[in-house]
């Protein structure tokens, strides 16, 4: 009985445990704290980046955002700009967040500048892995880069070399999806040519995109044929816009032109609600690739750099000293034998500036007993401070 007088309800059934259940728990404690996000987006200038991101998740992220002209972007350089907002639908809330990367391949050299972008995915890999090796870790936050639209320029016939160099520099660190910009700008056989060239060159390179899980055998079939559909449609040929126009009595999301309206979210049209579904759907998997493979891959080389053990560190110091000193002993039997003061005065000298007190005794005996006063008055005058106290030589 509960303090109301009613009585509190438990299952009896017979051959019923109720962990069937668990999965309702798992929904209420997701939904509780929410869900984390961060999507990078990587392209030239002009693509529509922005414009398309504000499309899928209906919303205004850069709503002060300075555009720069074209004398600035000459001698700009690449910059990061993450943007985050909190997004709540139906009652489940998601923390998105957008990185930007202005200035991208707007240089005239852009050998280089996709190195802004490598360090900060880094930096974010370096961030979870001390937060995770901390002391308070129930509340980290997620800034890892789970996802990044790679976007493609229209105007050209595939991949420029700047597009290969990028997707090879940071395939094995994010999970990349290609994207085709301004997919109104070409017609439909225009836009089947560009997909099938991408697809060969990326392959051709040896370049690894984000790969959509295969359905399993017990899902329905319209979930089979969906996942299907997405797969034949990478690299997905996209067009944004966040004007609304007024079409037969209904108001959409599209672009005017004087022969007709192009609708974004018209699956005839363009790429646009099968991207936007390839990234709900496979949110989730986007995060599990992110911690499995590219978090696990980062960590453990990490580790590899930092956690070797003193012994080895002693051991290979202890190797690298008798390789050193085998060469010097080389170089002494050679010079025993002639009369080459410049050698002996290059090794005296290097001995002297790294405190090697043992090879300098050995090198003055030698000089004295080749009778190299030159070099020996030059040892003296290039010689240390350490040296000359650590030795006794009636020159010093």
């Amino acid at each position: 009985m509960s303090q109301s007088g009613e009585k509190v309800k438990f299952s009896d059934s017979a051959g019923y445990v109720g962990f069937a259940n668990l999965p309702n728990q798992v929904h209420r404690k997701s939904v509780k704290k929410g869900f984390e996000f961060t999507l990078m987006v990587v392209g030239e200038s002009g693509l529509g980046k922005s414009t398309l991101i504000n499309s899928l998740f209906l919303t205004d992220l850069y709503p002060e955002r300075y555009i720069p002209g074209a004398a600035e972007k000459i001698e700009r350089t690449v910059q990061i700009e993450a943007s985050t907002v909190e997004i709540e639908e139906r009652g489940v809330k998601l923390r998105l967040t957008v990185v930007d990367t202005p200035g991208y391949g707007d240089a005239i050299n852009s050998q280089d500048c996709f190195k802004t972008i490598i360090q900060y995915i880094d930096n974010q890999f370096e961030r979870y892995l001390h937060d995770e090796s901390g002391l308070n870790r129930r509340h980290i936050i997620d800034n890892r880069v789970h996802c990044c639209f790679y976007f493609i320029s229209p105007f050209g016939h595939g991949l420029k070399p700047l597009d290969v160099e990028f997707m090879k520099a940071l395939h094995g660190k994010v999970n990349i999806v290609p994207v085709i910009a301004k997919a109104d700008t070409l017609t439909l056989k225009e836009r089947e040519r560009l997909k099938r060239r991408v697809l060969d060159e990326i392959s051709e390179h040896g370049i690894r995109i984000y790969q959509l899980p295969d359905a399993d055998s017990d899902e329905d079939e319209e979930f089979k044929e969906q996942t299907r559909v997405l797969k034949a449609s990478i690299p997905f040929a996209v067009i944004g816009s966040n004007q609304l126009i007024e079409v037969k009595g209904k108001k959409i999301r599209g672009r005017l032109y004087p022969w007709g309206v192009v609708e974004v979210e018209n699956p005839e049209h363009n790429d646009f609600l099968k991207l936007r579904t390839m990234l709900v759907t496979h949110m989730q998997d986007l995060q599990e690739v992110t911690q499995d493979l590219h978090y696990e891959n980062f960590r453990s080389e990490r580790l590899k750099r930092t956690g070797k053990p003193v012994e080895e560190e002693v051991v290979d110091k202890d190797r690298i000293l008798q390789q050193k000193e085998a060469e010097l002993c080389k170089v002494y039997v050679t010079l025993e034998g002639t009369n080459t003061w410049v050698s002996a005065r290059s090794i005296v000298i290097r001995a002297s500036l790294q405190s090697d007190f043992s090879v300098c005794q050995r090198m003055w005996s030698l000089v004295h007993s080749s009778e190299l006063l030159i070099c020996h008055l030059e040892c003296v005058a290039f010689g240390s401070a350490f040296c000359s106290s650590s030795i006794d030589d009636p020159f010093f």
